[in-house]
């Protein structure tokens, strides 16, 4: 450094302004934006429904996966497909617990070529923990209970795994 004290600002040109157009072809639409918002809104009943079909559709799944134990891949691979898409809805439709609950489940899932008794165990709790979240209507966050509810499932999957 030198011992001068003199400060020297150098101002950068604004060239980013100049390539980022407002309004026109391409701008934000705030009207679409809100009839976007609308009809998620208005999906959110129906949310229920899918939920309940999906929670089958894992259930079948996991099932499957217990009695085809030589194709453990495959019905892994079913299991990971519908919990992916149970967490990409969860929180769309405002039950963020289920987001959690469907991502961690992918994260078990997530490499695994066979699945040992425990791994079966786990993938069980999960999806009775989801359906506990679906049939007590636990929204958002599921508050204290939501917290119970993962702080409890963490504790027993940490048990069984160890």
């Amino acid at each position: 450094m030198s011992d001068d004290d003199t400060v020297n600002v150098i101002k950068p040109p604004d060239t980013l302004s100049s390539k980022v157009s407002k309004g026109g072809p391409g701008a934000v639409d705030l009207a679409a934006i809100e009839r976007a918002e609308s009809v998620i809104a208005n999906m959110a009943d129906d949310y229920l429904d899918w939920v309940e079909d999906d929670l089958v559709k894992i259930a079948n799944a996991q099932k499957e996966l217990k009695a085809n134990r030589d194709k453990s891949e495959e019905y892994l691979d079913k299991v990971f497909q519908v919990a992916h898409d149970m967490k990409g809805q969860g929180g769309s439709f405002g039950y963020d617990l289920m987001t959690i609950l469907g991502n961690d489940l992918c994260r078990f899932i997530e490499g695994k070529k066979t699945a040992s008794d425990v791994d079966i165990e786990v993938i069980d709790l999960y999806i009775s923990t989801m359906q506990i979240v679906i049939s007590k209507r636990m929204s958002g966050d599921g508050g204290p209970a939501g917290n119970e509810v993962l702080t409890g499932l963490a504790a027993v999957v940490a048990k069984i795994t160890s």
